[in-house]
């Protein structure tokens, strides 16, 4: 593949981020990718693992002369970056984020961006419930979806090279307008995780009265709950409450499901339940059938990704 940027700016090293260094250096997109993160601890990591061909210590630094910027930090932290590195971008650079919520991104981000600087949000569908620097792994993007969230004033051009990019990296990729970005992600992700978050503190509140058989005995649905909601605290956080609107809907919404289903239980609704899950079953075979995941045992998770 051919380069198709010079220089790329990382800020923020964790598991996104970390793929996108590493699939960018496999397949020789970007001259020099250069990085860095709040975290000392973090940075040296980074260095000593050869993420980036370069590592600073500060974000200002880091956006120097670089073509493409990726702000790869939780969401409540992009508005205070963007005011950060502003001064220092490079004249006709595309800055674009990495972040599962995209509003909230294009009114904190947005104001701070200079004249000729080109802010084109992004958000790459593709994840594990590991972070840190050391999570990344190049083959993350591979038929996993990126969502671009251009405007009326983005640039056809600067979106295509961008598009190249996540295709490149082996991702499929849409635009979307970011509030209906929001709410699909609320159903997607965001009301998912919270319900995962909120089953196993359930879970938990048992184990307290029944020793360790919560642990120990732990079926399959409940082990991947455990994995969603073992995601980092500080993203889910800001995403949370930077799609309250979106997410407060969807959960209005399964509360209502959630209130049918509790009536079917409880009144001997067999017919009720069975039609329900049949409907469900098919929505799991549409996601396998789209190349989102497959029907092998345990969901394909090898004990390497475990």
């Amino acid at each position: 593949m051919s380069v198709i940027y010079d220089r790329v700016a990382l800020i923020g090293l964790g598991l996104i981020a970390g793929s996108m260094g590493l699939a960018m250096r496999r397949d020789g997109l970007a001259v020099e990718i250069v990085g860095t993160a709040r975290s000392a601890e973090t940075r040296a990591v980074a260095a000593e693992i050869g993420l980036c061909d370069r590592i600073t210590e500060t974000a200002a630094e880091a956006v120097q002369g670089a073509d493409l910027v990726v702000l790869a930090v939780p969401v409540g932290a992009m508005g205070a970056l963007a005011k950060e590195i502003a001064p220092h971008l490079k004249a006709g650079a595309t800055v674009t984020d990495v972040g599962s919520v995209k509003r909230h991104v294009v009114d904190a981000v947005s104001p701070h961006m200079p004249d000729g600087v080109h802010f084109i949000p992004g958000h790459p569908l593709a994840g594990t419930e590991h972070s840190g620097p050391r999570s990344g792994f190049a083959e993350l993007f591979e038929n996993r979806w990126c969502l671009l969230v251009p405007d009326e004033a983005t640039d056809p051009a600067m979106l295509s090279r961008l598009r190249a990019l996540w295709e490149a990296m082996g991702a499929n990729v849409d635009c979307m307008e970011a509030d209906h970005h929001d709410l699909v992600l609320a159903v997607t992700s965001h009301a998912p995780h919270l319900i995962a978050y909120t089953m196993v503190g359930v879970a938990d509140d048992l184990r307290r009265v029944t020793d360790t058989e919560v642990v120990n005995y732990s079926a399959a649905g409940f082990r991947d709950f455990t994995r969603i909601a073992a995601s980092d605290p500080t993203m889910w956080r800001d995403v949370f409450l930077s799609n309250k609107e979106a997410t407060l809907e969807i959960l209005g919404r399964f509360t209502e499901e959630l209130f049918a289903l509790q009536r079917a239980i409880r009144t001997g609704d067999g017919q009720h339940l069975f039609d329900y899950f049949t409907h469900t079953r098919a929505i799991r075979r549409g996601i396998i059938e789209a190349g989102q995941d497959t029907e092998a045992a345990d969901f394909g998770r090898g004990a390497a990704r475990e």
